[in-house]
């Protein structure tokens, strides 16, 4: 069972950055890191609001983003670490949501949360004006 830790989250005015992780709890049978051979994405979800796909990283380090954070986050890992992250910059209050990790070993790249099955807890994320 793959588990998935968020952390990084808080509370920040708008234009500030924050980095959020998520380390991966195992690997795979061949002993690859997780975050090296799955796709890992970043989710976010506002009350109210459909859980949005962020951004998404597949094991040969294609990124795809949405388009209201595109230029202003950075999604990358550490695979010796089996840690994903998110770096966020220039921040705005609509970015204010739970920020969710996700993992899924299909190959490619996807923004959907329907293409993932594991997910991690969520880590909150408050943008003030």
């Amino acid at each position: 069972q793959v588990q998935l830790v968020e952390s990084g989250g808080g509370s920040v005015q708008a234009g500030g950055s924050l980095r959020l992780s998520c380390a991966a709890s195992r690997y795979t049978v061949s002993s690859y890191s997780i975050v090296s051979s799955y796709t890992m994405g970043w989710f976010r979800q506002a009350p109210g609001k459909e859980r949005q796909g962020v951004a998404a990283i597949d094991r040969d380090d294609s990124t795809r983003y949405a388009d209201s954070v595109k230029g202003r986050f950075t999604i990358s890992k550490d695979n010796a670490k089996n840690t994903l992250y998110l770096q966020m910059s220039s921040l705005k209050p609509e970015d204010t949501a739970m920020y969710y990790c996700a993992a899924d070993p299909t190959y490619g790249v996807s923004l959907a949360a329907a293409d993932f099955g594991y997910w991690g807890q969520g880590t909150q994320v408050t943008v003030s004006s």
